[in-house]
């Protein structure tokens, strides 16, 4: 995957405008024509390989930062892409953070207060696996978890989820105007292809850290959590901040639209190397001929 090529495989992806937006439109087990698995992953090495030279200007220029928010229904994928793709960045400009359940202290807070304390500095490239984003999820599918948020009962109206769209906007619309640029990641997988990777996962005592009884039972909302992700999307999917929803019935794919938008925002940064002043050169000479003056 060359610079300059890599929004070819994510913006089919890409929703700017969530108005018209329908998830039935995208398919799970999209591959956008694509059946040349070894091609794929080749192309994914290329990806990963800009993306670190990317992320090496992002750093040294210290100017923009990146945040990168992945959810999903479980065994979707995120762990696993966030691991491939980010595999060739510098761990010192990469800051990830996972998100779950609400402790008490954070939940005395409002919703975005615990993900407001982990954006990422400039420079750096942040991950959140799951984010403020559950609360128009998860706690819209069980809204009885509204109540453990010790909100005053006049703010819990029939409007509660688009006002918390339009805050989400706003705050995205805060983050971009101070360098801090967004992209979303709604990883699509199909309930048939979930429930394959659980029955995977209950097949092997390795992987049974990975699996709880939850996971099974949170299946029966499936249509519950489809119709949130759909209001999500198309309440908060802006230009600024966009989401890609992408098919995650096949893991490769999958990572590889995922590597491409993120090479694609990197790219609209314009990143440079910051330039050296006379004088910063005159002291690296300096430096140099000192060096080469020393005794080994």
């Amino acid at each position: 995957m060359k610079k300059g090529r890599a929004g070819r495989f994510a913006r089919p992806y890409r929703i700017d405008d969530g108005e018209h937006f329908r998830l039935k439109d995208i398919s799970p087990a999209d591959t956008a024509g694509i059946d040349d698995k070894k091609a794929a992953r080749e192309a994914l090495e290329g990806g990963i390989v800009a993306l670190a030279e990317m992320q090496e200007r992002l750093y040294a220029q210290d100017r923009r930062a990146l945040l990168l928010i992945f959810q999903a229904m479980d065994a979707a994928g995120k762990d696993g892409a966030i691991k491939h793709v980010m595999s060739g960045v510098n761990p010192q400009g990469c800051q990830v953070y996972s998100f779950k359940a609400p402790s008490a202290e954070e939940l005395d807070h409002d919703y975005l207060w615990r993900t407001s304390r982990s954006l990422p500095e400039r420079g750096r490239i942040g991950i959140f696996n799951r984010s403020y984003y559950e609360e128009v999820l998860v706690v819209r599918v069980h809204p009885e978890m509204l109540e453990r948020q010790h909100l005053p009962p006049s703010l819990i109206t029939k409007d509660i989820w688009k006002e918390r769209y339009r805050d989400i906007r706003a705050f995205e619309r805060y983050l971009d105007g101070n360098g801090i640029a967004v992209r979303k990641f709604f990883l699509h997988v199909s309930k048939g292809e979930q429930k394959k990777r659980f029955l995977e996962r209950l097949g092997n005592p390795d992987k049974y850290w990975k699996f709880s009884a939850s996971d099974a039972r949170e299946r029966r909302f499936w249509k519950d959590y489809m119709s949130a992700y759909e209001d999500m999307i198309r309440g908060t999917a802006t230009r600024s901040a966009p989401w890609y929803v992408v098919p995650a019935d096949n893991k490769w794919f999958t990572r590889l639209v995922v590597a491409a938008a993120i090479i694609d925002a990197l790219e609209e940064m314009d990143l440079k190397f910051p330039k050296v002043d006379k004088a910063r050169r005159s002291e690296m000479k300096a430096a140099k001929v000192e060096l080469l003056g020393q005794k080994s």
